[in-house]
């Protein structure tokens, strides 16, 4: 398996893998998948921010993709990122979230990032939270009942962890 910055030949599988998150999960509070045009607009915001969306790919077949962003646009967040993943139902439980979150958190450290944040939709959501915990993460608190979704209440878990020197030095000055 390869792991790798995305491509815009990758979008209609990206496009494919998040309309079934949209359509049979409750990973994303979606109820709409957007189009392919949307989801480039999104990968176009966020590789403009200079953050990472990346794709795993096996014998030319995309397995999922994991992209950074901001967690909130104020200008004091500028350190604290939230991680997204959506794996192809094929490629679950085969261990490529867990790769892809481990080179995502690689390039985000990388970037400058200090701390990262999932917010991980219903917290029956055993395969996002077992990645995350996987890697590092603590979980730091629940959303009871934040969504309405396939006519239930769903909670919304959030879980975080200190990326490189995270918050035992400040940032150096002008960052």
């Amino acid at each position: 398996m390869l792991i790798r910055p995305s491509t815009d030949t990758d979008l209609d599988a990206i496009t494919a893998i998040y309309a079934d998150a949209v359509l049979t999960g409750t990973g994303t509070f979606e109820l709409e998948p957007p189009d392919t045009a949307e989801m480039s607009r999104r990968r176009a915001d966020v590789l403009s921010k200079g953050l990472p969306w990346l794709v795993a790919e096996a014998d030319g077949q995309v397995l999922g993709y994991a992209y950074a962003n901001h967690f909130r646009p104020r200008l004091a967040y500028r350190f604290c990122l939230e991680d997204s993943i959506y794996l192809h139902r094929d490629a679950r439980g085969r261990g490529v979230g867990t790769q892809l979150l481990a080179e995502l958190m690689a390039r985000c450290e990388a970037a400058g990032a200090r701390q990262m944040l999932a917010v991980i939709g219903d917290s029956q959501n055993a395969g996002s939270i077992g990645v995350h915990r996987r890697l590092g993460f603590e979980h730091v608190g629940v959303m009871k009942s934040a969504g309405w979704k396939f006519e239930r209440w769903l909670d919304v878990v959030v879980m975080q962890r200190a990326l490189g020197r995270g918050d035992a030095v400040p940032p150096e000055p002008g960052q």
